[in-house]
């Protein structure tokens, strides 16, 4: 897919600002998925769902401790991606420097 868009050359937009505005567009238009669109915005697919929001474009869940379908299903496909560029980590080091990070963190203190 190839997207021209003229732009006037004294709109005052970097980069990154067209690039957000784009995946919005093409997000409501359905014609991009929630982490695709993010992908393009550069940002995380966190922050990219609370653009939208923000612009009222989504309805955020009722339950605040309640995940949208589309937020699971986002992750669901990022989590593939980096098993699929390799991008893993044994489950042996899951809990590798845990105490240190609740140390940082202020975390609760590691059970006996």
């Amino acid at each position: 897919m190839q997207i021209t868009i003229d732009l006037p050359d004294n709109l005052s937009l970097t980069e990154a600002d067209v690039r957000i505005e784009l995946a919005i567009v093409l997000y409501h238009q359905h014609s991009l998925s929630l982490d695709r669109s993010a992908q393009l915005a550069v940002i995380s697919v966190d922050d990219f769902y609370q653009l939208l929001i923000d612009r009222h474009i989504v309805t955020p869940p009722a339950d605040a401790d309640d995940e949208p379908a589309e937020l699971v299903l986002a992750s669901l496909r990022t989590s593939l991606q980096q098993i699929k560029e390799g991008k893993l980590h044994p489950i042996s080091e899951l809990w590798d420097d845990i105490d240190e990070w609740r140390v940082h963190t202020g975390g609760c203190s590691p059970i006996a």
